[in-house]
């Protein structure tokens, strides 16, 4: 599914309502809460803050899922496209980060190399 499918799904879920799309700072507000949850999730399982033994398992895909569709939420809101959104992001970071981290070797440089 592309990203385009995913805002129109998105948009059609909310365009059944007649409250339609909540204003950007109510979304804003709406993706730090659902930010917390997960980074609260995070901390039970990587971090330092062990659950209360009463507490469910979170779930880390579902809080995730949650950030994305308020994310396309205010993106549909505001009109913008994410996909191609997306795609000057990554050609951004093409540009300004390719030589920024070690990049691995692949497999036939690895043979190459220790061959000799």
């Amino acid at each position: 599914m592309d990203i385009k499918d995913w805002q129109k799904q998105v948009d059609d879920w909310i365009s059944q309502f007649e409250e339609g799309y909540w204003q950007p700072a109510s979304m804003m507000l709406r993706l730090t809460e659902e930010v917390g949850e997960l980074a609260r999730e995070v901390n039970h399982r990587y971090g330092q803050k062990p659950k209360k033994p009463t507490e469910p398992e979170g779930d880390l895909a579902l809080e995730m899922a949650d950030i994305l569709f308020i994310i396309i939420s205010m993106a549909n809101s505001l009109n913008i496209d994410l996909e191609d959104a997306f795609s000057r992001m990554m050609e951004k970071y093409r540009v300004r980060d390719s030589n920024r981290w070690t990049k691995k070797q692949d497999a036939l440089s690895v043979e190459r190399a220790t061959d000799g």
